[in-house]
């Protein structure tokens, strides 16, 4: 992705996953919102977007973030919501037998007294591959890989789902089921 791409990237993050009503957009449940009142919204507050635009950002984008709907009027973020208006409903999946997680050493203190929590978001993320969940982490400092006993966790009882990205989805993790790798 380009400069102007991850620019518009960041927007559509902000307006579909944690500050919809910035721009006075509403959207329903599932995420989902008109892609023409998503530009009129926009417009009224600075950024100019087109569909070709939103739909380059949509097929570059490398975490695939956003989803079109398959009537190519809608769009949304597949996952990461912070907005309570949100609660898609993911199917439960029976997850791999390990998942990692990425994140900074300066949030393993806290980490290792709460376990993993959702904070402002619905979910915690957990990622299928140690490179993607490098990636992440890097985004908050020196990073540090926590191995994460799906498998085991699911066995227990706890309720893992599947974003259209791949991003594994879970309320919580407690301390016993993760490990620093």
């Amino acid at each position: 992705m380009d400069r102007v791409d991850t620019k518009i990237s960041k927007f559509l993050s902000y307006v579909l996953r944690h500050q919809p009503e910035s721009i006075g957009l509403v959207l329903d449940s599932e995420g989902w919102v008109d892609i023409g009142t998503l530009i009129k919204c926009a417009a009224k507050h600075g950024k100019r977007l087109n569909y070709a635009l939103i739909e380059q950002v949509v097929a570059t984008n490398d975490k695939k973030r956003f989803a079109i709907s398959e009537d190519q009027k809608r769009i949304r973020a597949v996952q990461g919501h912070s907005t309570k208006l949100v609660d898609i409903g993911y199917q439960e999946k029976i997850p791999p037998v390990i998942l990692y997680h990425g994140t900074a050493t300066h949030f393993l203190d806290s980490i290792f007294k709460q376990g993993l929590v959702a904070g402002t978001r619905h979910y915690v993320h957990l990622s299928a591959d140690q490179s993607t969940a490098t990636k992440v982490g890097q985004r908050h400092g020196k990073v540090v890989i926590l191995k994460i006993e799906a498998q085991l966790m699911y066995e227990h009882g706890f309720k893992f789902h599947q974003a259209d990205n791949g991003v594994w989805l879970i309320k919580s993790v407690p301390v016993e089921y993760m490990r620093i790798i």
